[in-house]
């Protein structure tokens, strides 16, 4: 009788292991979008508790990093900014390359750093890459309103200099913003199922992601690299992203609709793959984290 009546008992939620690599439970996602925002705020909290300015440092760190590049770059080197003003070009850079390295380096560790949280509560748990991605995404959105201020600026007081013009490149906003995100969340994925075994591999991302930067047109526009490497330089997806933003912002880049293709299509497929990569990994990393 006992047995019969537990097999009628309709349970609420029922936890299981997945039994495909390719259910990705996006709609389980939707459902616990709650605890999206927690985490997101949890984030927010973590970083700035105990620190005196607190969210000035979404202004501060940026403009500290672009006069250090307007002075180094700009001043003592003269490497070109297309015309563009050295403090609007560079500030572009700095806050798109800020949002894909904030996101890589802290998804690329999500399982070491949530461990304690995964050994005791069920969740799905690629809401948690989904959160960092959506965190950083705040953050992004504050610094590019201190990037309409200073074009704001150069347009009412420096017109001679710099005069922000809409152009149709400026629709694609949102898609590069999202490439660009998806980029470091699908590189992030991958990485971060290494880590729960080498942990070494932490440095070195951290000290790759640096150097990353550097074949990426940041700190430089596309067509001022040198012939030997700008093909290399091409095949980094971030390159059309970064150029992109440059042209729908300020209008002037170095901007391909094909390399925008291209950088899709490789940002894509590694998001899918890192997914997998996330899926696999989460069954068993409890053991060797």
């Amino acid at each position: 009788m006992q047995v019969a009546a537990e097999k009628e008992q309709n349970w609420d939620v029922v936890i299981e292991s997945r039994n495909s690599l390719f259910d990705f439970k996006f709609r389980e996602l939707w459902e616990y979008r709650d605890l999206l925002f927690l985490l997101v705020r949890r984030d927010f909290i973590a970083f700035y508790k105990q620190t005196i300015l607190g969210p000035i440092w979404f202004f501060l760190q940026p403009l500290m990093t672009m006069a250090m590049f307007v002075i180094i770059f700009s001043r003592l080197a003269n490497i070109s900014t297309s015309g563009i003003p050295a403090p609007l070009f560079y500030m572009v850079g700095i806050i798109s390359w800020n949002y894909f390295a904030e996101c890589l380096l802290k998804t690329s560790t999500v399982f070491k750093d949530n461990a304690n949280v995964f050994g005791k509560v069920y969740f799905p748990r690629l809401i948690l890459p989904f959160s960092i991605v959506a965190s950083n995404l705040v953050r992004f959105g504050v610094q590019f309103i201190l990037l309409v201020i200073m074009i704001l600026f150069y347009t009412i007081f420096r017109p001679e200099e710099f005069s922000f013009r809409f152009n149709i490149y400026l629709l694609l906003l949102p898609v590069l913003i999202a490439l660009m995100a998806l980029f470091g969340l699908g590189m992030g994925m991958i990485i971060s199922a290494m880590t729960t075994k080498y942990r070494d591999l932490v440095f070195l991302v951290t000290f790759g992601v640096q150097l990353f930067m550097y074949a990426t047109p940041v700190i430089y526009p596309l067509h001022a690299a040198p012939d030997s490497i700008e093909s290399i330089i091409r095949l980094n997806p971030l390159s059309s992203i970064i150029e992109g933003l440059r042209l729908a912002i300020l209008g002037r880049g170095d901007f391909d609709p094909g390399s925008l293709l291209y950088s899709a299509g490789v940002i894509l497929g590694m998001t899918f793959i890192g997914i997998l990569i996330f899926n696999k990994t989460e069954k068993n990393f409890i053991d060797t984290v």
